[in-house]
């Protein structure tokens, strides 16, 4: 059982202001109590946000080789604790323990870490242009809200160039999946990060967010997270004119062209939707195939469907865990029941536990087909996995319907070459878009257009939200 009742602050662990409620942190695979957490308000929001503005003033005027050499620090000790770390992430939001919390889900924290230090020595912090220089500079205090779907790599990926740009931070990860931050905070006070420049408290994200996001002393807010919250947090933060980033959903069209080598494409289309349990914002959930071709491609899901093991997170054989949480769990299932109710053809899958399965929140991975792209399966993030399957007629028609979204994040486009991947790519209005199974690439923008945010993260472009720009006119660079 694990007990974390102390928030991070200033430097220490602390326990939580009067009044602060406990709240159980279920595993999803037993439908048992795994550990609490305590859950903080006001007081507590106060009290991490007067740490890091404090700290900012002192921090933000450190050299870049010091804040290099702190995340050295941490990235060594991160390191040594991988293991605990995986451990973690699959008890408190179901990752099959041996096929994905160990091998990315744990280590994509770390990734970023050494991307971000790979990057921080050559990037432009100061730059001539004529008689002016440009300078970059720490944007300020950033709260940094995060989701259970991706623990460190979302946590990572703000924290990282946040503490390398000078920056100091608030984080408040999410409270269905807390237990993998606890020891990414214990990794921080290990490494040295000086009090105040990092801090985390727990607390409802609905009440929560809108204090941190409204705060007069934040300069910044970086969300992850549903379309819904990150209408929140700019509503919020639009009063004091905040920096706000916002990475939201996604209903990621994946066109397989009439020219792919359809077994390929159509395979791998099904598992990658089915990573992770399908709970992933770049999820490839709206397939898009040659009409002509819709029997053979439904055959080539089924196949692969048969496949996937579902199961005990800890089994070495499992490769698709349990829904993360039981909000979650009951919507997936009310969505699959919908997708029947409108006529799609289901290929495999369907509602209810898989066989054989009587507790945890296990969802039978599930395909449909022959639906069109007005249907609510093919209209609404389901975050779960379930795949649509939607006949074109023609490559104009494919790329109209999916362009045809409210979102813009990812899209996925296999041909029979690269080069005519490419020119589909070049037409959809998605912020990334992955060619002939390209996997993703940790140095490049992740980001999106419409309903899916705003801004990027990862890389350089994620060391770049953290900072503001100056124009320090008539100096002579030395």
């Amino acid at each position: 059982m694990r007990t974390h009742h102390n928030f991070y602050i200033d430097g220490q662990w602390v326990a939580p202001a009067a009044g602060a409620v406990t709240f159980d942190v279920i595993n999803p695979a037993t439908e048992q109590v795994a550990g609490s957490i305590l859950m903080g308000g006001a007081a507590d929001v106060e009290r991490a946000i007067t740490a890091a503005h404090r700290a900012f003033a002192s921090y933000s005027q450190t050299t870049l080789q010091s804040r290099i050499e702190l995340l050295s620090r941490i990235t060594s000790i991160y390191e040594r604790r991988m293991d605990e770390m995986a451990a973690a992430i699959s008890e408190e939001m179901g990752a099959p323990l041996h096929t994905l919390a160990k091998p990315v889900q744990a280590p994509i924290g770390l990734w970023h870490l050494q991307t971000t230090l790979a990057l921080a020595k050559d990037f432009p912090f100061e730059k001539p242009q004529g008689t002016t220089l440009l300078v970059k500079e720490p944007v300020g205090v950033c709260a940094l809200i995060t989701p259970w779907n991706w623990p460190m790599n979302q946590v990572v990926c703000k924290v990282a160039p946040a503490l390398l740009t000078g920056c100091t931070v608030v984080l408040k990860p999410s409270e269905l999946a807390p237990f993998s931050s606890q020891i990414f905070a214990e990794i921080l006070h290990e490494a040295g990060v000086p009090a105040g420049v990092f801090n985390m408290i727990h607390g409802d994200g609905a009440k929560i967010g809108p204090l941190l996001s409204s705060h007069s002393l934040v300069d910044m807010v970086s969300l992850t997270g549903s379309t819904r919250a990150g209408a929140s947090v700019a509503q919020n933060a639009a009063e004091t004119v905040k920096v706000v980033s916002l990475e939201l959903g996604g209903k990621s069209a994946n066109i397989i062209l009439a020219d792919a080598d359809l077994n390929a494409a159509v395979t791998h289309g099904v598992v990658s939707m089915m990573s992770n349990t399908g709970q992933s914002c770049n999820a490839p959930s709206r397939m898009f195939v040659p009409a002509a071709r819709i029997d053979e491609v439904e055959q080539i899901a089924a196949t692969a469907l048969a496949t996937l093991v579902v199961g005990d997170p800890q089994s070495p054989t499992t490769s698709i865990g349990p829904i993360a949480n039981e909000r979650q769990f009951q919507r997936v299932q009310a969505l699959i029941a919908q997708g029947i109710d409108e006529g799609a053809k289901l290929i495999g899958g369907g509602c209810g536990r898989p066989d054989g399965i009587s507790c945890g929140y296990f969802v039978k991975p599930t395909v449909f087909s022959r639906a069109t792209n007005q249907m609510t399966i093919a209209r609404e993030e389901i975050f779960g996995p379930v795949l649509t399957i939607i006949p074109y007629q023609s490559i104009d028609e494919a790329i109209a319907m999916a362009n045809d979204t409210v979102y813009g994040l990812s899209g996925y486009v296999y041909g029979a070459s690269v080069a005519s991947a490419c020119k589909v790519a070049k037409r959809l209005r998605t912020g990334m878009v992955h060619l002939n199974g390209a996997s993703l690439d940790l140095t490049a923008p992740f980001g999106g257009y419409k309903q899916s945010g705003s801004g990027r993260e990862w890389g350089a472009a994620g060391i770049e939200e953290f900072l503001e720009t100056k124009a320090v006119m008539g100096c002579q660079p030395a």
